[in-house]
């Protein structure tokens, strides 16, 4: 690696009794471009560390008068965060695990070569940066092969993969500085979004009424849930509202330490809204056929769509009972919707140990999008979709969720897990035209003769093809694509700023359809 900044050359500290003999090794660093400041003993090392800055310190451990794990802890006093290696000739698993527990960067043992010693500071000091550079080349790799793609007949699971493919490389992003690499990636997720709304237009009539489409909201019970049911499994059921892929890319890997997981994906049926996407989870049908079960859940003047999601145990239970599934003891269903009624669930979980299938809905994600439009602490905290994530990792790795993963971690339990829906950031405004009756959703309206900028939104005509409830017979739907949002015209500009750069749901966009379903297994159940 070649350094031209001097800005960038990096201060070591190589702190040995015998550091005459070690010269060869001093100038090998050197000549790379690393400053090597040579010290030969623990007390002169200590003093060193208070009068100059270091980035590094390479530290003998066995050395006459103060050794080298009593000079570690002089240098962690002074400077606790100064990555130090340890070099020795103990191969005793108590000096490494002393050495460890001070929390030393790396571990070598003598004798050492020049090659080791640079592997070791390269690791520790250049990492990042050399990552970085990976990083970039890798993706522009990715990124050239997703434009050679969008130039080809796409299929459903060309765009899953694609979404996958992009929400990972939004999650590795996050590591990084590079203002430059974000915005192309923002800029390449604006453009598939344009081109994954019109393949939706165009394809999602024939995903409802055929066997051949993705995997849909309504087929999530009977394909992910009920096969591990009918294999005598005790499952876990839970769906997390309003939860996106890269959102789960953030939690994995707190979860993966406690399972094997599986994922897999399905799309959020339209709209992409609780009341429709939930009640087909736990249904198996679509809304116009829950609107014949249950007609007042679709009455055209409620205003509260939470209510709408108020028979879910009743909709579990009959699709289970059309899949010819009896259970005994009979299902559970717990609804979260604070952090009360987690820690509720957290400290009640090992009383569910018999229960052959418990289904919980956690509504924090989507509090927490909502409670970001209104706060305006939580948009300093999350100001975009990269803190939201960071977000929602924090969140979940101190929730009574994850209390509750690591408590069925320890039993044999099989654990599914989706989303109903996710979520975008609205940034743009487009107008939409319709009467006081028409519905106040910001990413998809239904009423009579609405109508909109067929640019930005999908409109449907003929509800009943779509399998959406209808009111009239004027009645049509439209459903913003993209990033985009419904205002009406009557003061557009100022209702335009108020839900600009929100997170909304209901829409078409690759982050509100495309879900990820994890199948996940204990690692160490008892």
């Amino acid at each position: 690696m070649t350094r031209t900044n001097t800005e960038d050359i990096k201060r070591i500290m190589w702190v040995d009794d015998e550091i005459d003999m070690l010269r060869p090794h001093i100038m090998f660093l050197t000549e790379r471009h690393y400053d090597v400041t040579p010290v030969s003993n623990g007390d002169d090392a200590i003093e060193l560390c208070r009068q100059e800055h270091f980035d590094l310190v390479l530290l003998d451990e066995m050395m006459p008068g103060r050794d080298g794990l009593s000079t570690l802890a002089g240098i962690s006093d002074i400077h606790p965060n100064l990555p130090v290696v340890m070099i020795t000739k103990n191969e005793e698993e108590r000096v490494m695990d002393e050495a460890i527990g001070h929390s030393i960067a790396d571990y070598l043992i003598k004798p050492v070569n020049p090659t080791q010693i640079l592997s070791a500071c390269k690791r520790i000091l250049d990492a990042k940066k050399i990552q970085e550079g990976w990083a970039v080349r890798d993706y522009i790799t990715e990124f050239n092969k997703i434009q050679a793609r969008m130039f080809q007949p796409m299929s459903w699971e060309d765009w899953i993969d694609i979404y996958r493919t992009l929400s990972e490389w939004d999650v590795e992003m996050d590591r990084y500085q590079d203002a430059g690499l974000k915005q192309t990636q923002h800029d390449q997720h604006r453009e598939c979004n344009a081109q994954f709304g019109d393949f939706v237009e165009k394809y999602y009539l024939d995903w409802v009424h055929q066997d051949d489409g993705p995997l849909m909201s309504v087929d999530v019970v009977r394909e992910c849930v009920a096969p591990h049911l009918s294999n005598s499994h005790r499952v876990c059921f839970i769906v997390i509202d309003c939860m996106r892929l890269d959102q789960w890319l953030m939690i994995e890997p707190l979860v993966a330490e406690y399972f094997t997981i599986n994922r897999q994906y399905c799309f959020s049926i339209l709209p992409t809204a609780t009341p429709y996407s939930r009640n087909a989870i736990f249904s198996g049908l679509y809304p116009d056929e829950i609107a014949k079960i249950h007609p007042e859940l679709w009455q055209k003047s409620a205003r509260d769509e939470s209510s709408r999601n108020r028979y879910e145990r009743q909709f579990m239970d009959a699709q289970l009972d059309r899949l010819s599934i009896r259970l005994d003891p009979e299902p559970k269903y717990v609804k979260v919707l604070d952090v009360e009624e987690a820690r509720t669930v957290s400290r009640k979980i090992n009383s569910y140990y018999d229960v052959p299938l418990t289904s919980m809905v956690f509504n924090f994600v989507d509090n927490l999008a909502h409670g970001r439009s209104e706060s305006e602490i939580l948009q300093e905290i999350a100001p975009d979709e990269a803190g939201f994530r960071s977000l929602t990792r924090s969140w979940f790795q101190h929730s009574a969720l994850f209390e509750i993963f690591r408590s069925l971690s320890r039993q044999n339990c099989t654990i599914v897990l989706t989303s109903d829906h996710g979520s975008v950031l609205g940034m743009r405004g487009t107008k939409a035209f319709g009467d006081r009756e028409t519905s106040t959703n910001l990413r998809y309206k239904y009423g009579d003769h609405i109508n909109c900028d067929k640019r930005h939104a999908m409109k449907i005509d003929h509800p009943e093809e779509y399998h959406l409830p209808v009111y009239t017979q004027s009645t049509n739907y439209i459903i913003a694509k993209e990033d985009y949002y419904f205002v009406y015209p009557t003061k557009f500009h100022e209702y335009q700023r108020q839900y600009q750069n929100s997170f909304q749901h209901g829409g078409i966009s690759m982050e509100e359809m495309i879900l990820p379903i994890l199948t996940m297994h204990p690692k160490h159940a008892e």
